[in-house]
């Protein structure tokens, strides 16, 4: 473990209680997959390796995630893109997300009883394709979840595990776009971790030539002032090329069928 002192870093293994806490997931992950039980390390350090050893372990947080909104302002839009390219790499990855009271970072408050996230409704949703983990949340107060049926219910149809996984675009800390596959569905999620709006036109060459049904989540006409808006929609197109527009800490989701 790494400690900061007034001259520099000092730098050493670990103390026992850290070695007693790894210890304690080793031997959590082994009893549990003797018993066929799947395990959610949450409030712990990130990966580094152990779910190859035990693949009963789904997800662990070791992440600065949607909680965090209650006490800090650092979860921002480009915080939530660079973890896609940074933590995400070693594992899967408890953010949890899905907060239904969405506002930019310069309209941004810490309210522990009723926190809000930064970025836009469809950042949020966006974060269910991008963010891998076999087990996913609904992170919301229950009531907010009723009174926004239409995102909830997209939700409801994202998957939790993938067949295939495309990167698409992306620019560290800027932006992020990638395709999952589940069976013979695609899906689409993309965030923006800019304050400026983004356009991004992707190649959809992996889901074939045929027309396909585009249900998607997008931000609204609004989104650039009032986070929460959103269009939900379906289309039909035979374009092979997917254009998008995403307001300042923008998102866009899509589930893609095709018509053989």
């Amino acid at each position: 473990m790494a400690r900061w002192g007034v001259k520099g870093i000092k730098v050493d293994f670990m103390d026992r209680n850290d070695a007693k806490m790894v210890d304690f997931y080793e031997r959590t992950a082994r009893e549990c997959a003797k018993r066929h039980m799947l395990v959610n390390f949450h409030g712990s350090y990130p990966p580094d390796g152990m779910r190859r050893r035990y693949p009963n372990i789904m997800t662990r947080e070791g992440v600065y995630g949607l909680e965090n909104n209650k006490w800090s302002t650092r979860v921002t839009p480009r915080h939530d893109v660079l973890l896609a390219y940074i933590r995400q790499f070693p594992g899967p990855m408890d953010y949890t997300p899905g907060s239904m009271l969405n506002a930019h970072p310069d309209r941004f408050r810490v309210i522990h009883d009723e926190p809000m996230s930064q970025g836009t409704r469809s950042h949020q949703v966006a974060m269910y394709i991008i963010y891998e983990s076999p087990l996913q949340t609904l992170a919301d107060s229950p009531v907010l979840y009723d009174q926004n049926a239409a995102s909830r219910d997209f939700i409801k149809q994202i998957p939790t595990v993938w067949d295939e996984t495309i990167p698409l675009d992306g620019r560290l800390g800027e932006y992020v776009a990638v395709a999952r596959r589940s069976g013979d569905t695609w899906y689409i999620g993309v965030m923006n971790g800019t304050g400026q709006p983004l356009h991004l036109d992707l190649n959809l060459d992996f889901a074939g030539r045929a027309p396909k049904t585009i249900r998607y989540h997008a931000d609204g006409p609004n989104a650039d002032r009032q986070a929460k808006d959103a269009v939900i929609a379906t289309t039909v197109s035979a374009n092979n090329t997917l254009s998008i527009d995403l307001a300042r800490g923008g998102g866009y989701a899509a589930i893609i069928t095709t018509t053989k």
